[in-house]
């Protein structure tokens, strides 16, 4: 039986997880997209179960105030500007270096842009 393409996600984002593991040094920051939004999660792996210490997506607060015609959360610079905000809040809480989840997606497009917005903002992978 043939996958379908989240299955296929799902199995390389498994592959990615037996190497990437999250501490409280350094988090993994996860990122989930849908067509119409994206998601970013610093994610702590030592608790179990996992210990979420922050979240930002285009449905936040703080990017609905950004939110124009050119930036929207199925975009590039919306992407971009996800990135940034995370990178924000990870400095108040003290984060510096992360490890970059790309969760099975491929590193470009908007899962590019969110993470080198977090880079302009300051985080390290």
């Amino acid at each position: 039986m043939k996958l379908t393409r989240e299955e296929r996600r799902k199995k390389r984002h498994k592959g990615i997880r037996k190497k990437i593991k999250g501490t409280y040094e350094r988090p993994r920051l996860v990122v989930f997209r849908s067509h119409k939004h994206i998601y970013a999660s610093l994610v702590v792996d030592e608790e179990v179960p996992n210990k979420v210490l922050t979240t930002v997506s285009s449905l936040s607060p703080e990017f609905k105030s950004i939110q124009n015609e050119e930036i929207k959360g199925g975009n590039v610079k919306g992407a971009e500007v996800v990135g940034k905000l995370l990178a924000e809040k990870a400095k108040s809480m003290g984060i510096e270096k992360v490890v970059f989840d790309r969760a099975g997606y491929k590193y470009h497009g908007r899962v590019k842009a969110l993470a080198e917005g977090a880079r302009k903002g300051g985080l390290k992978f």
